[in-house]
């Protein structure tokens, strides 16, 4: 039978607590119920695994946690703990979901451990914290965790809160039956190698092309998008043993780490799949820009740039010959270090949608810039060891010519 794992401050959750893990068994689930509360004791409710073991999975005792100075860092022992546990019964197969109800403390703790849970297996967070201007990634992270708003705060179970954990539990329930199920039905998808390719709105026209051509005979493509958050996912991926190849068609990433912007996923982009040795194409797709927010959330420093209208809630902005060139050598310095086959594919004509010599108005494009981008490609070239197959495409990056060099590239490269 399914079981599903109750994350809670059952201190000051319990009762909301024990009514989702009553509908939870109503739908025909077994429940584990993990208290990660630090004050007070669990109120109107049984717990399986109380604070004084989560304290102790993080090496540490409730009562320490209690007087450790801030409620800061009473949390973050907690956060480990609660880590710790999850991530075990994972391991051993006793658990095949989660689900939470907490307010910020309790969302955060909840977050922590679901983190440590597998992909596809169901985690939901409901909290009145999952709407409002405010940043996701400490909750969701590089998971498929899902946050639902609670609407009311989780406190009594009047008629609206009702409603709202009913449909929580029932969606948990039916997933984790169906996750279980699955860890015993034969992998169809495991005999095809799974290729992790990064595209971004400026790059979907060539990965559709090359998908429909690629996925028939050589596998799948596992595409992450290049927002920050989808490149540190395809590492995590490709370190996790889940990824066979890389097309690496979009590095916005990188120029953001580098000089700003929204699409940063951190210091170490472009590492995971040369470090395991694992065949990497390369394309520096939109390396030529930052992404921003809307136009009058612009950084001031960056107002004078040109720019691109790509949505109402994001602004392009065009990166200029110290950064792009400080990308051009962040990239060579991460592909030469890498173990395996490596090609690095350049297209001539535009490395994004408004870098291209004339638009759809037939005036010259926002970003283009010729000069700045045949300096990038030099340098490129010239930092890249002799090892490393370099080439340049008289294209721009969305023609259908520069997808076929790729997709060429692409199978001599995987083999298939």
């Amino acid at each position: 039978m399914a079981r599903v794992l109750v994350i809670g401050t059952m201190d000051t959750k319990g009762r909301e607590s024990a009514y989702l893990a009553r509908r939870l068994r109503e739908q025909g689930c077994e429940v584990t119920v993990m208290d990660v509360g630090i004050l007070g004791e669990a109120e109107e409710i049984v717990c399986d695994i109380d604070r004084r073991q989560v304290a102790a999975a993080a090496g540490a005792t409730i009562d320490a946690l209690r007087t450790a100075g801030s409620r800061g860092r009473a949390v973050e022992g907690m956060r480990i703990g609660a880590r710790t546990i999850a991530k075990s019964l994972a391991e051993q197969g006793q658990v095949h979901g989660a689900i939470a109800l907490g307010g910020a403390e309790g969302a955060v703790l909840a977050a922590a451990a679901m983190q440590e849970l597998p992909l596809g297996m169901p985690k939901t967070i409901v909290s009145p914290i999952a709407s409002g201007r405010r940043i996701f990634a400490p909750f969701v992270g590089t998971s498929d965790i899902s946050m639902q708003h609670s609407v009311v705060d989780i406190l009594g179970l009047n008629s609206i809160a009702r409603r709202v954990f009913d449909s929580a539990a029932a969606g948990v329930a039916g997933a984790a039956r169906a996750f279980e199920r699955s860890l015993t039905q034969a992998d169809e998808r495991s005999a095809k190698k799974q290729i992790g390719v990064t595209m971004l709105g400026n790059t979907t026209t060539p990965i559709m092309w090359i998908r429909r051509r690629f996925e028939p005979d050589c596998g799948d493509l596992v595409v992450f998008h290049a927002n920050g958050v989808g490149g540190a996912a395809l590492e995590q991926q490709a370190a996790a043993g889940h990824i066979d190849g890389v097309v690496e068609f979009t590095l916005s990433e990188i120029i953001g780490h580098i000089a700003g912007g929204f699409h940063d996923a951190g210091a170490h982009r472009l590492e995971a799949a040369g470090r395991l040795g694992l065949p990497q194409v390369v394309v520096p797709g939109c390396i030529d820009f930052m992404v921003c927010g809307p136009r009058s959330e612009v950084p001031p420093h960056w107002r004078n740039r040109p720019s691109y209208f790509h949505n109402p809630e994001f602004t392009l902005v065009r990166a200029m010959a110290e950064e792009q060139l400080h990308a051009a050598r962040e990239i060579a310095r991460k592909l030469n270090a890498a173990r395996g086959r490596v090609a690095v594919l350049v297209p001539t004509r535009g490395l994004s949608v408004p870098n291209c010599e004339v638009d759809q108005q037939g005036a010259p494009g926002a970003f283009w810039d010729p000069a700045l981008d045949a300096a990038f490609r030099d340098l490129l070239r010239r930092s890249l060891d002799a090892r490393i197959a370099y080439r340049e495409v008289d294209a721009h990056i969305n023609d259908d010519s520069f997808a076929r060099e790729v997709l060429d590239a692409a199978r001599a490269l995987f083999e298939v």
